[in-house]
């Protein structure tokens, strides 16, 4: 009987199970740090690029830099905003970019208004059913 080329072949698909496991492992563990990581920074980045864009005047901005003023212009030609701040009325440009919150008062991003509108008309359209 020749059993050495039996436990050889035998030997080497027990190594390509092993091997496709492992492969299969890092798959899993790198769809997981992509759901764990790089998805929800993206998402935070999408929400901070629409809240830029959607700056107008009026509103209450504080910079990255701490600087806090009303806006009093917006120039989109080359993406920047004129802040005014202090009692004095200092005008300061600012790049779009170096805006890190916009602090007035009941101003929330477009996207969730839209979101609760929708969700409102769906709760009017369930309660006109009911009736």
């Amino acid at each position: 009987m020749n059993y050495g080329i039996l436990s050889a072949a035998a030997g080497t698909q027990a190594d390509g199970w092993q091997m496709a496991i492992s492969l299969g492992i890092w798959v899993v563990v790198l769809v997981a740090a992509y759901f764990l990581f790089l998805f929800p920074q993206r998402k935070k980045q999408k929400q901070e690029e629409e809240l830029r864009n959607n700056i107008e005047i009026g509103d209450d901005v504080t910079t990255i830099g701490g600087i806090v003023g009303r806006v009093i212009a917006v120039r989109d030609d080359d993406e920047t905003i004129i802040v005014e701040t202090g009692s004095d009325k200092t005008r300061m440009r600012f790049k779009k970019w170096a805006i890190s919150s916009v602090d007035t008062p009941g101003k929330q991003p477009k996207k969730d208004e839209k979101k609760k509108s929708e969700t409102d008309s769906k709760k009017d359209k369930t309660t006109k059913k009911e009736d």
